[in-house]
């Protein structure tokens, strides 16, 4: 058995001991070693299992213990086998009985170091050596049973390779060499930290937390003029009582880094970060003014220089350099941004700063000697200043310091777009070539000349752009080639197919779950789409086209990629856009399969393109029985499961779509189930008003279509928690939601369903009971409609606001232009302070003023709904005018029917009915001559 074996090996532990044995059983030390390794440690039975597992009994382990370092160093060196599998031995107990239960190994091991009788000291150094091992990667905090141990052993190694030092006999140099891989061992990973790993060690994470902290408090609650009215008195205290305290010890900490002395990055970027919230205040200004002119020039601009790690990286990994440098994910933790933000910052805010400052770089640029890394950052910073120095007047002299930078002379332009193309084309460094794309791209986009020379040569700067991709699948650089393409879509057309061709094969064919690689590729993707975009108006070349945007379409459907799927939608939605293809077509039963598995998710993705399907070419849509069936298909599974509220407001829309687009293209018998899957969906919870009015919407569209139809359906309809007739019910909640039809078209959808309702024939007794509420509410949709035309003509997009924002996002500033500040004063967000103002008297007259009316249009109504992207008929110039349906059903009820009109307009206001006179006055120029006057 295992145990009778352990017995034996025990007893042949003994006899290397206590004999001068000549020849052992090197097989036995082997199985030792082997039982060892797997039996010493305790070990507990498995779940279910109440037998323990067999585990080297505690005596056995003792008589080892007790022997096992006297045997390595009593066995002789002619079995030398058997040494080193007793050191392994030795190892494992360490492993697990040391300290715990066998502090004695360090008496023993010392005991014969110590001895005179050197026939002891190589043994026992071995054995030393296994312990230091065992500890020689372990967390500093759990070495201290080792550092107590060597306070023991070190004195004695130093004294022992001191006197065997003039000895060079083999016996002498071989215990050398051990009490050298002793000490190795000992030091190699806790002597010194790794630069790379200090950031980690727990002090400087406690700093970094501190400052995450302080820094917070400071941006979000500490800081007067920028907070709302709730930390008024906070921010007041903060600054007054902790921001100059907190300041002048980080301070401290930039000192030391100019110093030189070791400060964490994330620390250092933190700390910029506080400082950068400080130059905004008069208070903690006052302290770091005399400091700013030191932190910009050896704090600052240093950071901002090309440094030792840049180089190293470069030469290794280029292509990882790429990725670090363009990386917009992780640059917020950079301290070189910290760094471009607080001098952004501090450059616009006060005055003194940005002079000092453009004149040491000017001072680093014009001298013939400087490092060219100091170059380097000198132009990096003019670069982060560059639109500040547009935009403050006095600044205007620094440029006459750098007119080669001005293009006032076409030929300076003309070689620095020429040396940019060079550095693109033919230098050999990849990070050049990228900076250079990038370089170009803007010059051409900023400057019509640079344009107009780079035209000849777009075929080789795209074909090198699409190399440089591939090489460094670089997202910026996808970028860079769709607004290339923008630029130049003329040119381009004569290169599509060959571009488009190199970007499919730039494609994800062999897709990895890495974030860089997905982003690249969504950027191809994107990429492709503009190409597509561009040349919609080139028919000949988007048939080209289609066919390979059809390969990608379909390797990432086929994959699947479902990452790519939003991307390769909106291809096909772009494929779609003018005309539909019989392979297009197809791809429509390829997308069902797919609906089929990732269902709700991508719904709202294909929308667009499905809205294609039924509108571009109806047709073909109506020559066909399958292609209504998947697109109703796909629209009823999203109604009836748990997609959520949006995926069902499309759902419902694509419905009232085909219903609105296939009007009187004999699509009868498909109102019913579309009436029934929306009105089914209402019978359950909903959420939103938009989805309630959006199901609605379906069946007022059925009623525009064909009303007898839409009236026999309701009428045989019939749901498990009632018996009756669903008329009543769709009719009652249709006329209390008429004020949440919002938007363009969801108001004239509604306009036309009441015009239609209330011009019925054979009018249901659901309509008799609503007849006094008909008019009123289409006199409020109207009114929303009004307000709604005009604010379209009003509202429009603040350009320089738009400048603003960019310039402040690009200088990590506020969202505001300040000007430069007194050194006494204080910044002020106004924007954010005339809000609360406005807030305040709006709440404060709240309870004073009644309701106004135009409450109803004034938030949601100016815009329109989401889903009014999705064009039918109704909505197109040609489309129905809904003042003249309105007034015309009105005229044909008030003549063929009297009583029935006088119904309708019993309850109008004076208000109203001089509301209704304007409504018919706008659709006079529209309708017959001679109308009635009500």
């Amino acid at each position: 058995t295992d145990r009778d074996r352990m017995y034996r090996i025990v007893q042949k532990s003994q006899i290397i001991v206590v004999r001068d044995v000549k020849c052992c059983d090197c097989a036995a030390a082997i199985y030792l070693k082997n039982m060892m390794g797997q039996y010493w440690q305790d070990r507990e039975p498995a779940p279910g299992e109440v037998v323990f597992p067999f585990n080297i009994h505690e005596n056995d382990r003792q008589q080892i213990r007790d022997n096992v370092v006297e045997a390595i160093i009593r066995c002789p060196e002619s079995i030398r086998c058997v040494r080193q599998h007793l050191t392994v031995c030795l190892r494992v107990i360490i492993k697990h009985d040391f300290p715990g239960r066998w502090t004695a190994v360090v008496d023993k091991i010392a005991l014969y170091l110590q001895s005179q009788n050197s026939g002891s000291w190589y043994g026992s150094l071995l054995s030393l050596y296994q312990l230091v091992k065992t500890y020689e990667f372990k967390k500093a905090e759990e070495r201290d049973p080792l550092l107590a141990a060597m306070q023991l052993f070190l004195p004695r190694l130093q004294q022992l390779i001191g006197q065997l030092l003039p000895d060079a006999t083999i016996f002498s140099v071989l215990i050398q060499k051990q009490i050298l891989k002793i000490f190795h061992a000992l030091i190699q990973e806790t002597l010194e930290v790794d630069e790379d790993d200090r950031p980690q060690l727990v002090w400087w994470k406690c700093k970094k937390w501190s400052l995450h902290i302080v820094t917070r408090l400071f941006e979000r609650y500490g800081s007067p003029g920028n907070v709302t009215k709730e930390y008024f008195e906070f921010a007041d205290f903060f600054l007054k009582t902790y921001a100059v305290g907190i300041q002048q010890v980080l301070l401290k900490i930039v000192d030391q880094h100019r110093q030189k002395q070791y400060v964490a990055p994330r620390v250092l970027q933190q700390t910029l970060n506080y400082l950068n919230q400080g130059v905004a205040h008069s208070l903690t200004w006052k302290q770091m003014k005399p400091h700013m002119q030191t932190i910009s020039r050896e704090v600052i601009f240093p950071l901002m220089c090309y440094k030792d790690e840049d180089e190293k990286l470069w030469q290794e990994d280029p292509y990882e350099y790429i990725r670090m440098k363009f990386n917009a994910y992780d640059d917020h933790v950079f301290p070189a941004t910290a760094a471009q933000s607080l001098l952004c910052k501090a450059a616009r805010k006060r005055k003194e700063v940005l002079p000092q400052m453009m004149e040491f770089c000017h001072q680093i640029l014009v001298d013939p000697n400087a490092d060219p890394r100091r170059k380097d950052g000198a132009l990096h910073v003019i670069g982060s200043l560059a639109e500040l120095l547009l935009k403050v007047p006095d600044s205007c002299w620094v440029l006459h310091s750098f007119s080669p930078l001005k293009f006032h002379d076409e030929l300076v332009l003309r070689n620095a777009v020429e040396l940019v193309k060079q550095d693109l084309l033919t230098d050999k460094e990849m990070p050049v070539k990228v900076e250079a794309a990038i370089a170009l791209q803007t010059l051409v986009s900023n400057q019509e000349q640079a344009k107009v020379y780079i035209r000849p040569y777009i075929r080789p700067v795209m074909q090198e752009l699409l190399h440089v991709i591939k090489e460094t699948e670089n997202d910026d650089l996808t970028n860079v080639i769709q607004k290339m393409i923008c630029e130049y879509n003329e040119e381009v057309a004569l290169i599509a197919v060959e571009m488009t061709q190199n970007l499919v094969l730039l494609s994800p064919e062999e897709y990895e779950e890495c974030e860089d690689k997905t982003v690249t590729a969504l950027g191809i993707l994107s990429t492709i789409d503009t190409i597509l975009t561009v040349m919609e108006d080139h028919k000949e070349i988007t048939q080209q086209l289609e066919g390979i945007c059809l390969q990608v379409i379909g390797l990432v459907l086929q994959k699947p990629i479902v990452e790519f799927y939003e991307e390769i939608l909106s291809l096909a939605f772009g494929l779609t856009c003018q005309t539909i293809s019989p392979q297009m077509w197809q791809l429509l039963g390829v997308l069902y399969d797919v609906f089929q598995h990732d269902c709700f998710d991508y719904f709202t993705d294909m929308m667009p393109l499905l809205h294609n399907y039924v509108t571009v070419d109806t047709d073909m849509l109506l020559s066909s029985p399958k292609h209504l069936e998947v697109i109703y298909t796909m629209c009823k599974k999203v109604l009836t499961s748990d997609a959520g509220e949006d995926a069902e407001c499309h759902a419902a829309k694509l419905l009232e779509v085909i219903i609105l687009q296939c009007r009187g293209r004999g699509i009868d018998q498909c109102i019913p189930v579309f009436v029934e899957a929306v009105l089914e969906r209402l019978t359950r919870g909903v959420k939103s008003s938009e989805l309630r009015t959006m199901c609605l919407q379906v069946a007022i569209a059925a009623l525009y279509y064909n009303p007898a139809l839409l009236l026999h359906t309701l009428d045989n309809i019939r749901f498990p928690h009632s018996p009756e007739p669903i008329t009543a019910q769709f009719i009652n909640q249709w006329m209390n939601d008429t004020e949440f039809f919002l938007g363009l078209h969801d108001r004239k959808m509604c306009i036309i369903g009441l015009s239609v309702l209330m011009e019925l024939s054979s009018r249901p007794a659901a309509v008799e009971g609503v007849a006094g509420q008909i008019i009123p509410s289409i006199l409020l949709l109207f009114l929303g409609l009004k307000h709604l035309y005009s604010t379209r003509l009003l509202h429009k997009p603040d350009s320089f606001h738009d400048q603003k924002l960019h310039f402040n996002q690009r200088c990590g500033g506020d969202d505001d232009f300040a000007e430069e500040i007194p050194s006494d004063e204080d910044e002020v967000n106004e924007s954010r302070n005339s809000m609360q103002q406005s807030s305040s008297v709006q709440s404060g007259r709240g309870d004073e003023d009644e309701e106004d009316e135009d409450d109803y249009w004034d938030e949601e109504g100016l815009e329109g709904t989401p889903l009014e992207e999705y064009s039918t008929p109704v909505d197109y110039d040609n489309g129905e005018n809904e003042y003249q349906f309105f007034t015309a059903a009105l005229l044909r009820v008030q003549s063929s029917d009297p009583v029935w009109y006088q119904t309708l307009t019993a309850t109008l206001s004076d208000d109203q009915k001089k509301q209704l006179q304007e409504i018919y006055s706008l659709a006079q120029p529209l309708g017959p001559a001679g109308m009635g006057h009500w």
